[in-house]
């Protein structure tokens, strides 16, 4: 009972595991409409938490010789969470930002890498008795490694990355068609998203890192101590586990997705708006009967007063195909659907804004009249518009009119 088995890094990475699988149980217990994301949320955090066990089983010189005693088949057996973390955290991404997200058999090939590497396993380790592997074992050194298992090694960190920059791309891509489908983007939030898939990707990129040390270290003898390298990440990943606790459930509990089905739709017509070149000539020309229909209907009709104002309901209004519609606003007008909307309203506030009767509203009770939600997208759009801050524009115009100027609050 006088052996040592950890230190207190040791500890930090049993706490990481310790917290994840907590994390893992609290979410499945959780009752929500986004309970398929949640569920999928707790299975990254299993990977997360096999991760640590297997650092510790296969680094921790107290831990190991304990493992290679009680059964050496502990070994490599949480080394598989290496390769299901990045399909999981796609899974998860996707689960979150479409709302109509399920599993299908496309996704199932994202588990190939996994299912190689568990035969490559089997008839490298698991397939022989226990006196063969725990002769295998004993006497291991990071720096006798094998190339094969470093090259392995740094696949299995690249394919990591991989999977971090995949969820990026699907969320850089739900940002663009929000704004073909949606004239107000506040209503999803993408804050926890982004500090999870980005915290991910720049400890995944730090992994290459540590494996490409280690292999100079064990094949050429570098210096370079991928030891240090190693236990700041893992330092990392405790602290990064540990926001993601806190923030987690009150981030995605505020997170609407959209509808994947009618967001691959709706970019067909966004990427009909490109200009210039030979795309644009390629396409066929712009219904602009479609496009006055459109313009005098959001004149007259004022539908961008309501904040919540999408795509469909506008085509439903007209209507109108929303394809039809989302191509001629890219094309004729030449905006996305957030932007061509958002530019009415904003029109709407500039007369708001000089008219005698409103004199006694506030900027903050314009941008609510004219359909903005928030005073940081009003504020971003009328400067890029009219080249002034609102408060600016009612004062000039009220110089210029010869109107008795009264200061109007933003808040």
């Amino acid at each position: 009972m006088d052996t040592l088995l950890f230190n207190v890094h040791d500890v930090i990475l049993m706490m990481t595991s310790y917290q994840c699988l907590l994390f893992a149980l609290l979410l499945t217990a959780v009752r929500s409409e986004q309970k398929f994301s949640f569920l999928l949320l707790a299975a990254f955090l299993v990977t997360q938490a096999m991760i640590p066990m297997d650092t510790l089983i296969s680094y921790g010189a107290g831990v190991r010789q304990w493992a290679i005693d009680t059964s050496p088949n502990l070994f490599y057996i949480f080394g598989f969470a290496y390769w299901l973390e990045g399909p999981v955290l796609l899974w998860y991404t996707r689960s979150l930002i479409y709302k109509d997200y399920r599993l299908g058999r496309a996704d199932l090939w994202y588990l190939l890498p996994f299912a190689a590497y568990a035969l490559f396993e089997y008839f490298t380790y698991f397939r022989f008795d226990s006196t063969t592997k725990i002769a295998m074992l004993q006497g291991y050194t990071p720096y006798g490694e094998s190339l094969l298992n470093l090259l392995i090694g740094f696949g299995r960190e690249l394919l990591r990355l991989l999977f971090g920059v995949f969820c990026l791309i699907e969320i850089r891509n739900c940002r663009r068609q929000m704004r073909e489908r949606y004239s107000n983007v506040e209503r999803i939030d993408f804050k926890w998203l982004l500090i999870l898939v980005w915290g991910f990707v720049l400890l995944r990129g730090w992994a290459v890192l540590v494996n490409v040390a280690l292999t100079l270290a064990a094949q050429w003898d570098s210096a370079v101590d991928f030891r240090v390298m190693g236990l700041a990440s893992n330092y990392t990943v405790f602290i990064l586990i540990s926001a993601m606790i806190f923030f987690s459930l009150s981030y995605a509990s505020m997170f609407e997705g959209i509808d994947r089905k009618s967001a691959t739709s709706a970019g067909v017509g966004a990427a009909s708006g490109l200009k210039g070149g030979a795309e644009v000539e390629n396409k066929p020309a712009v219904d602009t009967a479609l496009a006055e229909r459109i313009a005098r209907f959001m004149e007259t009709e004022k539908p961008y007063l309501e904040p919540s104002l999408t795509l469909e309901q506008l085509a439903a209004q007209l209507n109108v195909p929303k394809r039809n519609v989302s191509t001629a606003i890219n094309r004729h007008f030449e905006r996305n659907f957030f932007e061509f909307v958002n530019h009415y309203r904003i029109e709407e506030a500039q007369r708001k804004l000089v008219d005698p009767h409103c004199v006694d509203l506030t900027i903050m009770d314009i941008l609510l009249d004219c359909g903005f939600n928030t005073k940081a997208t009003f504020n971003a759009f009328f400067k890029k518009l009219v080249g002034m801050t609102p408060t600016e524009y009612r004062k000039e115009e009220y110089r210029k009119q010869n109107l008795p100027e009264k200061t109007a609050s933003v808040q």
